[in-house]
Protein backbone atom coordinates (compact mmCIF):
# COMPACT_ATOMS: atom_id res chain seq x y z
CA UNK A 1 0.00 0.00 0.00
CA UNK A 2 1.69 3.30 -0.75
CA UNK A 3 1.42 6.47 1.54
CA UNK A 4 -0.44 7.98 -1.13
CA UNK A 5 -3.20 5.64 0.07
CA UNK A 6 -2.73 6.40 3.57
CA UNK A 7 -3.12 10.05 3.51
CA UNK A 8 -6.01 10.42 6.48
CA UNK A 9 -6.02 9.74 10.29
CA UNK A 10 -8.44 7.23 10.32
CA UNK A 11 -7.43 4.78 7.59
CA UNK A 12 -3.64 5.16 9.48
CA UNK A 13 -5.07 4.30 13.01
CA UNK A 14 -6.98 1.40 11.25
CA UNK A 15 -3.59 0.26 10.15
CA UNK A 16 -2.01 1.17 13.00
CA UNK A 17 -4.48 -1.24 14.87
CA UNK A 18 -3.91 -4.15 13.08
CA UNK A 19 -0.55 -3.92 12.64
CA UNK A 20 1.59 -2.05 15.61
CA UNK A 21 1.86 -3.90 18.54
CA UNK A 22 -0.70 -2.54 21.42
CA UNK A 23 1.83 -2.07 24.24
CA UNK A 24 3.47 0.66 22.61
CA UNK A 25 1.31 3.87 23.35
CA UNK A 26 0.59 6.99 21.73
CA UNK A 27 -0.42 9.88 23.82
CA UNK A 28 -2.43 11.79 21.27
CA UNK A 29 -4.67 10.05 18.09
CA UNK A 30 -3.08 11.93 15.42
CA UNK A 31 -0.69 11.57 12.84
CA UNK A 32 2.72 13.65 12.00
CA UNK A 33 2.79 15.06 8.62
CA UNK A 34 5.30 17.68 9.04
CA UNK A 35 6.52 20.19 11.42
CA UNK A 36 8.84 23.11 11.87
CA UNK A 37 9.80 25.12 15.29
CA UNK A 38 7.19 24.76 17.57
CA UNK A 39 4.50 23.71 15.73
CA UNK A 40 3.48 20.47 14.25
CA UNK A 41 0.64 19.69 11.21
CA UNK A 42 -1.11 16.55 11.16
CA UNK A 43 -2.23 14.16 8.35
CA UNK A 44 -5.57 15.83 8.47
CA UNK A 45 -4.11 19.34 7.79
CA UNK A 46 -4.66 20.89 11.43
CA UNK A 47 -2.18 22.82 13.06
CA UNK A 48 -0.70 22.07 16.43
CA UNK A 49 1.30 24.05 19.20
CA UNK A 50 4.05 21.20 20.15
CA UNK A 51 4.75 21.49 23.81
CA UNK A 52 5.69 18.11 23.81
CA UNK A 53 8.75 18.19 21.76
CA UNK A 54 9.12 14.71 21.20
CA UNK A 55 10.00 14.20 24.82
CA UNK A 56 12.14 17.16 25.69
CA UNK A 57 13.50 15.92 22.50
CA UNK A 58 13.39 18.76 20.11
CA UNK A 59 15.30 21.97 22.37
CA UNK A 60 16.41 23.68 19.26
CA UNK A 61 13.25 23.13 18.09
CA UNK A 62 11.63 20.90 14.68
CA UNK A 63 13.88 20.71 11.81
CA UNK A 64 16.47 23.13 12.69
CA UNK A 65 18.00 24.91 9.43
CA UNK A 66 21.14 24.45 10.91
CA UNK A 67 20.46 20.57 12.08
CA UNK A 68 19.15 19.85 8.96
CA UNK A 69 21.94 21.01 6.94
CA UNK A 70 24.36 19.58 8.99
CA UNK A 71 23.22 16.05 8.76
CA UNK A 72 22.99 16.43 4.83
CA UNK A 73 26.53 17.15 5.27
CA UNK A 74 27.52 14.07 7.00
CA UNK A 75 24.93 12.25 4.52
CA UNK A 76 27.00 12.99 1.53
CA UNK A 77 29.83 11.31 2.81
CA UNK A 78 28.49 8.58 4.54
CA UNK A 79 25.77 7.43 7.08
CA UNK A 80 27.38 4.56 8.86
CA UNK A 81 30.61 2.51 9.21
CA UNK A 82 30.41 1.87 13.16
CA UNK A 83 32.51 3.66 15.32
CA UNK A 84 33.91 -0.09 16.60
CA UNK A 85 35.28 -0.50 13.02
CA UNK A 86 36.71 2.81 11.73
CA UNK A 87 36.92 6.29 13.86
CA UNK A 88 35.46 9.34 12.42
CA UNK A 89 35.82 13.18 13.40
CA UNK A 90 32.47 14.27 14.05
CA UNK A 91 32.16 11.21 17.15
CA UNK A 92 35.67 12.38 18.33
CA UNK A 93 34.54 16.33 17.84
CA UNK A 94 31.31 15.82 20.62
CA UNK A 95 33.15 13.56 22.80
CA UNK A 96 35.80 16.44 23.25
CA UNK A 97 33.05 19.30 23.22
CA UNK A 98 30.45 17.48 26.15
CA UNK A 99 33.82 16.15 27.86
CA UNK A 100 34.70 19.99 28.39
CA UNK A 101 31.00 21.04 28.36
CA UNK A 102 30.53 18.64 31.59
CA UNK A 103 33.87 19.45 33.27
CA UNK A 104 35.61 21.97 31.61
CA UNK A 105 39.46 20.93 32.14
CA UNK A 106 38.84 17.93 34.35
CA UNK A 107 39.97 14.96 31.78
CA UNK A 108 36.35 13.84 31.61
CA UNK A 109 35.92 11.40 28.80
CA UNK A 110 32.73 10.09 26.39
CA UNK A 111 31.16 7.11 24.83
CA UNK A 112 28.15 7.23 22.39
CA UNK A 113 25.49 5.09 22.35
CA UNK A 114 21.81 5.23 20.59
CA UNK A 115 19.09 5.65 23.19
CA UNK A 116 18.95 6.56 26.89
CA UNK A 117 18.15 3.32 28.22
CA UNK A 118 20.92 2.33 26.80
CA UNK A 119 23.10 5.31 28.16
CA UNK A 120 21.83 4.32 31.47
CA UNK A 121 22.58 0.31 31.25
CA UNK A 122 26.50 1.47 30.28
CA UNK A 123 26.95 3.83 33.22
CA UNK A 124 25.82 1.28 35.30
CA UNK A 125 28.45 -1.07 33.85
CA UNK A 126 31.42 1.57 33.93
CA UNK A 127 30.55 1.79 37.91
CA UNK A 128 30.79 -1.52 38.50
CA UNK A 129 33.78 -1.64 36.52
CA UNK A 130 35.14 0.42 38.11
CA UNK A 131 33.96 -0.14 41.79
CA UNK A 132 34.05 -3.83 41.67
CA UNK A 133 30.83 -3.82 43.59
CA UNK A 134 27.43 -5.01 43.21
CA UNK A 135 25.02 -2.55 44.53
CA UNK A 136 23.02 0.05 43.01
CA UNK A 137 20.34 2.59 44.28
CA UNK A 138 18.16 4.25 42.52
CA UNK A 139 15.12 6.64 43.57
CA UNK A 140 11.72 6.06 43.51
CA UNK A 141 9.88 8.05 40.75
CA UNK A 142 12.74 7.67 38.31
CA UNK A 143 12.48 6.92 35.50
CA UNK A 144 15.79 4.97 33.37
CA UNK A 145 14.35 3.51 30.89
CA UNK A 146 12.92 0.30 29.40
CA UNK A 147 15.50 -2.83 29.09
CA UNK A 148 16.24 -4.61 31.84
CA UNK A 149 17.80 -2.73 34.09
CA UNK A 150 16.05 0.43 32.91
CA UNK A 151 13.16 -0.86 34.16
CA UNK A 152 14.74 -2.30 37.45
CA UNK A 153 15.70 1.12 38.22
CA UNK A 154 12.16 2.95 37.02
CA UNK A 155 11.20 3.82 40.86
CA UNK A 156 7.57 3.23 39.34
CA UNK A 157 5.64 0.03 38.86
CA UNK A 158 2.58 1.12 35.75
CA UNK A 159 3.11 1.08 33.03
CA UNK A 160 6.57 -0.01 32.53
CA UNK A 161 7.49 -3.00 34.81
CA UNK A 162 3.67 -4.70 34.44
CA UNK A 163 4.82 -8.81 34.61
CA UNK A 164 8.02 -8.59 32.68
CA UNK A 165 9.97 -9.85 35.58
CA UNK A 166 12.13 -10.99 37.59
CA UNK A 167 14.28 -8.06 37.51
CA UNK A 168 17.70 -7.05 37.77
CA UNK A 169 19.33 -7.93 40.82
CA UNK A 170 21.24 -5.93 43.89
CA UNK A 171 18.66 -2.62 42.33
CA UNK A 172 17.46 -1.17 45.74
CA UNK A 173 14.97 2.25 45.71
CA UNK A 174 15.16 4.67 47.98
CA UNK A 175 12.68 7.99 48.45
CA UNK A 176 13.21 11.44 46.45
CA UNK A 177 12.88 14.85 47.82
CA UNK A 178 9.44 15.61 47.13
CA UNK A 179 7.90 18.70 49.66
CA UNK A 180 4.47 18.79 48.52
CA UNK A 181 3.83 15.48 49.25
CA UNK A 182 5.57 15.88 52.97
CA UNK A 183 9.25 14.38 51.64
CA UNK A 184 12.24 16.41 52.81
CA UNK A 185 15.92 16.18 51.52
CA UNK A 186 16.88 14.65 55.10
CA UNK A 187 13.92 11.98 54.54
CA UNK A 188 15.50 11.07 51.88
CA UNK A 189 18.96 11.15 53.42
CA UNK A 190 18.00 9.43 56.15
CA UNK A 191 16.09 6.57 53.65
CA UNK A 192 19.45 5.95 51.99
CA UNK A 193 21.55 5.68 55.50
CA UNK A 194 18.69 2.72 56.14
CA UNK A 195 19.28 1.05 53.31
CA UNK A 196 22.73 0.68 53.90
CA UNK A 197 21.77 -0.69 57.42
CA UNK A 198 19.15 -2.93 56.65
CA UNK A 199 19.33 -3.61 52.67
CA UNK A 200 22.97 -3.53 51.10
CA UNK A 201 26.11 -2.27 53.05
CA UNK A 202 27.56 0.92 51.87
CA UNK A 203 30.73 -0.95 50.74
CA UNK A 204 28.80 -2.71 48.26
CA UNK A 205 27.03 -0.13 46.73
CA UNK A 206 28.94 0.65 43.00
CA UNK A 207 26.56 3.87 42.26
CA UNK A 208 23.77 5.71 43.39
CA UNK A 209 21.61 6.92 39.90
CA UNK A 210 19.27 10.01 40.16
CA UNK A 211 17.79 12.34 38.07
CA UNK A 212 18.17 16.10 39.15
CA UNK A 213 14.64 16.64 37.83
CA UNK A 214 12.48 13.52 38.03
CA UNK A 215 10.97 13.85 34.29
CA UNK A 216 8.16 11.11 34.36
CA UNK A 217 8.13 11.05 38.34
CA UNK A 218 6.56 14.82 38.07
CA UNK A 219 9.54 17.18 37.72
CA UNK A 220 10.24 17.16 41.04
CA UNK A 221 13.57 19.00 41.67
CA UNK A 222 16.19 17.52 43.87
CA UNK A 223 16.89 20.74 46.49
CA UNK A 224 20.13 21.28 46.37
CA UNK A 225 21.04 20.98 49.63
CA UNK A 226 20.11 17.09 48.68
CA UNK A 227 22.47 17.27 45.92
CA UNK A 228 25.34 18.43 48.06
CA UNK A 229 24.75 15.87 50.80
CA UNK A 230 24.22 13.21 48.48
CA UNK A 231 27.58 14.18 46.54
CA UNK A 232 29.11 14.32 49.95
CA UNK A 233 27.99 10.96 51.09
CA UNK A 234 28.74 9.47 47.69
CA UNK A 235 32.34 10.58 48.07
CA UNK A 236 32.88 9.26 51.80
CA UNK A 237 31.92 5.80 50.91
CA UNK A 238 33.06 5.29 47.05
CA UNK A 239 30.30 4.88 46.08
CA UNK A 240 29.82 6.68 42.01
CA UNK A 241 27.58 9.23 41.49
CA UNK A 242 25.17 8.77 38.55
CA UNK A 243 22.75 12.02 36.72
CA UNK A 244 20.86 10.91 34.98
CA UNK A 245 20.64 14.16 32.26
CA UNK A 246 18.92 12.93 29.71
CA UNK A 247 15.38 14.40 30.16
CA UNK A 248 17.02 17.74 31.94
CA UNK A 249 20.50 17.95 29.93
CA UNK A 250 21.13 21.05 27.26
CA UNK A 251 19.19 24.50 28.83
CA UNK A 252 16.00 22.58 29.90
CA UNK A 253 16.43 23.61 33.24
CA UNK A 254 17.72 26.68 32.26
CA UNK A 255 21.54 25.65 32.98
CA UNK A 256 23.49 23.40 30.36
CA UNK A 257 22.84 20.26 32.75
CA UNK A 258 20.76 20.09 35.49
CA UNK A 259 23.35 19.34 38.33
CA UNK A 260 24.78 22.76 37.94
CA UNK A 261 21.90 24.68 39.79
CA UNK A 262 23.07 22.47 43.28
CA UNK A 263 27.34 23.38 42.51
CA UNK A 264 28.02 19.93 42.54
CA UNK A 265 30.20 17.46 39.95
CA UNK A 266 28.36 14.25 39.23
CA UNK A 267 31.23 10.97 38.34
CA UNK A 268 29.17 9.79 35.36
CA UNK A 269 26.42 12.09 33.18
CA UNK A 270 24.16 10.26 31.35
CA UNK A 271 22.72 12.16 27.80
CA UNK A 272 20.52 11.59 25.03
CA UNK A 273 16.94 12.93 23.82
CA UNK A 274 18.07 16.72 22.57
CA UNK A 275 21.37 15.67 22.36
CA UNK A 276 21.33 15.28 18.69
CA UNK A 277 18.18 17.40 17.65
CA UNK A 278 15.91 14.34 17.20
CA UNK A 279 17.94 12.12 16.12
CA UNK A 280 18.99 8.77 17.99
CA UNK A 281 22.03 9.13 20.28
CA UNK A 282 22.82 9.16 23.59
CA UNK A 283 26.18 9.14 25.55
CA UNK A 284 27.60 8.39 28.94
CA UNK A 285 30.35 11.35 30.03
CA UNK A 286 32.55 10.99 32.99
CA UNK A 287 35.61 10.71 34.75
CA UNK A 288 38.48 9.63 32.76
CA UNK A 289 39.99 7.12 35.04
CA UNK A 290 35.72 5.37 35.45
CA UNK A 291 35.13 5.39 31.91
CA UNK A 292 38.62 3.62 31.22
CA UNK A 293 37.32 1.20 33.61
CA UNK A 294 35.88 -1.74 30.97
CA UNK A 295 38.48 -3.29 28.72
CA UNK A 296 38.63 -2.45 25.28
CA UNK A 297 35.37 -4.08 23.91
CA UNK A 298 33.09 -4.05 26.81
CA UNK A 299 31.40 -0.52 25.69
CA UNK A 300 30.12 0.06 22.37
CA UNK A 301 27.08 -0.94 19.77
CA UNK A 302 26.45 -1.22 16.45
CA UNK A 303 24.92 2.19 15.90
CA UNK A 304 26.43 4.20 18.83
CA UNK A 305 27.71 7.01 17.88
CA UNK A 306 25.94 7.07 14.33
CA UNK A 307 27.79 9.82 12.03
CA UNK A 308 24.82 11.27 10.97
CA UNK A 309 23.28 12.15 14.83
CA UNK A 310 27.22 13.11 15.48
CA UNK A 311 27.15 15.74 13.34
CA UNK A 312 23.31 16.60 14.36
CA UNK A 313 24.45 17.19 17.91
CA UNK A 314 27.38 19.09 16.62
CA UNK A 315 25.67 21.30 15.24
CA UNK A 316 23.21 21.39 18.38
CA UNK A 317 26.16 22.59 20.27
CA UNK A 318 26.94 25.56 18.18
CA UNK A 319 23.56 26.51 18.35
CA UNK A 320 24.19 26.76 21.90
CA UNK A 321 27.77 28.44 21.74
CA UNK A 322 25.75 31.21 18.67
CA UNK A 323 22.32 31.52 20.06
CA UNK A 324 20.90 32.82 23.18
CA UNK A 325 19.20 28.85 23.72
CA UNK A 326 19.74 28.85 27.82
CA UNK A 327 18.63 32.05 28.60
CA UNK A 328 15.62 31.73 26.65
CA UNK A 329 14.82 28.51 28.40
CA UNK A 330 14.97 30.67 31.32
CA UNK A 331 12.63 33.26 30.15
CA UNK A 332 10.01 30.47 28.74
CA UNK A 333 10.08 29.17 32.51
CA UNK A 334 9.50 32.18 33.87
CA UNK A 335 6.35 33.52 31.88
CA UNK A 336 4.80 29.44 31.66
CA UNK A 337 5.24 29.68 35.59
CA UNK A 338 3.53 33.16 36.05
CA UNK A 339 0.93 32.28 33.35
CA UNK A 340 0.07 28.81 35.11
CA UNK A 341 -0.02 30.79 38.90
CA UNK A 342 -2.59 32.98 37.69
CA UNK A 343 -4.41 30.07 36.09
CA UNK A 344 -4.41 28.21 39.36
CA UNK A 345 -6.01 30.80 41.52
CA UNK A 346 -8.81 30.32 39.50
CA UNK A 347 -8.56 26.36 39.51
CA UNK A 348 -8.53 24.74 42.78
CA UNK A 349 -7.52 21.58 41.48
CA UNK A 350 -4.18 23.07 40.24
CA UNK A 351 -2.36 21.69 43.13
CA UNK A 352 1.45 22.96 42.58
CA UNK A 353 2.82 24.61 39.90
CA UNK A 354 6.97 23.48 38.90
CA UNK A 355 9.30 25.43 37.39
CA UNK A 356 13.08 24.64 36.94
CA UNK A 357 14.20 26.25 33.79
CA UNK A 358 11.64 25.84 31.00
CA UNK A 359 11.04 22.54 33.15
CA UNK A 360 7.29 23.36 34.02
CA UNK A 361 4.62 20.79 35.21
CA UNK A 362 1.23 21.51 37.05
CA UNK A 363 0.06 18.57 39.70
CA UNK A 364 -3.63 18.26 39.44
CA UNK A 365 -5.78 17.20 42.59
CA UNK A 366 -9.23 16.55 43.85
CA UNK A 367 -8.92 19.38 46.26
CA UNK A 368 -5.65 21.41 47.81
CA UNK A 369 -5.84 19.80 51.11
CA UNK A 370 -5.99 16.24 50.67
CA UNK A 371 -3.43 16.61 47.40
CA UNK A 372 -5.55 13.14 45.69
CA UNK A 373 -4.46 12.50 42.82
CA UNK A 374 -6.95 13.92 39.90
CA UNK A 375 -5.30 10.99 36.91
CA UNK A 376 -8.80 11.55 34.95
CA UNK A 377 -8.92 15.09 35.07
CA UNK A 378 -5.31 15.36 33.95
CA UNK A 379 -6.55 13.21 30.51
CA UNK A 380 -9.63 15.74 30.00
CA UNK A 381 -7.26 18.27 30.19
CA UNK A 382 -5.05 16.74 27.60
CA UNK A 383 -7.89 15.89 25.30
CA UNK A 384 -8.97 19.27 25.68
CA UNK A 385 -5.95 21.20 25.08
CA UNK A 386 -5.38 18.92 21.93
CA UNK A 387 -8.98 20.13 20.45
CA UNK A 388 -7.74 23.97 21.33
CA UNK A 389 -4.50 22.87 19.25
CA UNK A 390 -1.83 22.55 21.74
CA UNK A 391 -0.15 19.20 22.26
CA UNK A 392 1.14 18.01 25.82
CA UNK A 393 1.53 15.18 27.66
CA UNK A 394 1.48 13.76 31.50
CA UNK A 395 3.89 12.47 33.66
CA UNK A 396 4.22 11.31 37.74
CA UNK A 397 3.87 8.20 39.59
CA UNK A 398 0.11 8.90 39.48
CA UNK A 399 -0.16 9.94 36.37
CA UNK A 400 -1.82 13.73 37.46
CA UNK A 401 0.68 15.52 36.19
CA UNK A 402 1.01 17.66 32.82
CA UNK A 403 3.88 18.40 31.99
CA UNK A 404 5.20 21.37 29.30
CA UNK A 405 8.42 20.96 27.30
CA UNK A 406 8.38 23.70 25.06
CA UNK A 407 11.28 23.88 22.51
CA UNK A 408 14.09 26.59 23.93
CA UNK A 409 13.17 28.51 20.58
CA UNK A 410 9.84 28.99 21.07
CA UNK A 411 8.24 32.86 21.20
CA UNK A 412 6.66 34.96 23.74
CA UNK A 413 4.04 35.32 21.70
CA UNK A 414 3.63 31.62 21.44
CA UNK A 415 3.97 30.72 24.95
CA UNK A 416 0.96 33.52 25.49
CA UNK A 417 -1.31 31.46 23.36
CA UNK A 418 -0.48 27.74 24.80
CA UNK A 419 -1.43 29.45 28.03
CA UNK A 420 -4.78 30.73 26.24
CA UNK A 421 -5.20 27.19 25.30
CA UNK A 422 -4.56 25.78 28.66
CA UNK A 423 -6.66 27.72 30.27
CA UNK A 424 -9.42 27.08 28.00
CA UNK A 425 -8.91 23.32 28.15
CA UNK A 426 -8.48 23.28 32.02
CA UNK A 427 -12.41 24.58 32.26
CA UNK A 428 -13.21 22.62 29.29
CA UNK A 429 -11.68 19.50 31.13
CA UNK A 430 -14.13 20.41 34.46
CA UNK A 431 -17.08 20.80 32.78
CA UNK A 432 -16.86 17.06 31.45
CA UNK A 433 -16.20 15.60 34.79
Amino acid sequence: MSSRELNTTSQLAAMRQTYVARGVATAHPIFAQRATGSYLWDEDGLKYLDFVGGIGVLNVGHNHPAVVAAVQQQLESFSHVCFQVVAYEPYVRLAARLSELVAPGQGYKSAFFTTGAEAVENAIKIARAYTNRPGIIAFRGGFHGRTLMGMTLTGMSAPYKQNFGPFAPDVYHAPYPNAYHGVSSDDALAALEQIFTTQIAAERVAAIILEPVQGDGGFLAAPPEFMQALRALTQRHGIVLIADEIQTGFGRTGQMFGFQHSGIQPDLVTVAKSLAGGLPLSGVVGRADMVDAPLPGGLGGTYGGNPLACAAANAVLDLFERENVIERSREIGAQLREGLLVLAEAHDEMGEVRQTGSMVAVEFVTDRRTKTPAAALVQRVLDAARDEGLLLIKCGVERNVVRFLAPLTTSAQDVTDALAMFGRAVTTAKRAA
